[in-house]
């Protein structure tokens, strides 16, 4: 059983935790949310989805920036409406904090200070925590933890509302770790 639950500050995420949290009897754990836990910071893509992004910019120059460590996408101007500094979730940081686009190697770097002052310090009281986020911030975590280089980074892909249990040895480094559900389910 979690004894505490993590999420971004983003609907999709919340709302995936909402439910699971429901199915699984644990609607009264602490949760807590940080925006460093959210989806990477799509730059000037923010908001297009992949079919758009590759019609504007080219489907092989969008493949580049979604999967390489360390390209991100060109950035978003401050003034631009859909920069983090409009959006009143992020009222609270200071703008220079605030991404206006992120390779996942940037991505990692917004997340592990999460990962080590936050979640780490739960679980060294041995707790078990339960970590609902994106397919780029888990994706960077799951470098990190699995100390995947760079280039091997490209190739991985989460699958979306699969579970991905982490089992950590006393050092907090991954012993073992395996998706909850059929092969069929996470081949999709």
């Amino acid at each position: 059983m979690f004894n505490t639950a993590y999420t971004s500050v983003l609907k999709r995420s919340i709302r995936t935790l909402w439910i699971v949290l429901d199915e699984m009897d644990l609607m009264w754990i602490p949760v807590y949310r940080s925006w460093r836990l959210n989806e990477r910071h799509y730059g000037v893509l923010q908001g297009l989805n992949k079919k758009a992004a590759a019609k504007k910019n080219g489907a092989e120059q969008v493949h580049i920036w979604r999967r390489s460590y360390d390209i991100h996408p060109p950035a978003l101007t401050i003034t631009d409406p859909r920069h983090p500094k409009f959006d009143p979730r992020y009222a609270h940081l200071k703008e220079a904090g605030l991404p206006c686009t992120e390779s996942l190697k940037d991505t990692l770097s917004r997340v592990l200070p999460y990962w080590n002052k936050v979640i780490v310090p739960r679980l060294k009281e041995d707790k078990k925590v339960l970590i609902s986020a994106h397919g780029n911030s888990l994706r960077a975590l799951v470098k990190y933890l699995d100390n995947i280089s760079d280039e091997d980074i490209m190739e991985l892909n989460i699958p979306t509302g699969i579970p991905l249990v982490y089992e950590l040895d006393d050092d907090l480094r991954a012993s073992t770790h395996y998706y909850i559900g059929g092969k069929t389910e996470i081949e999709k």
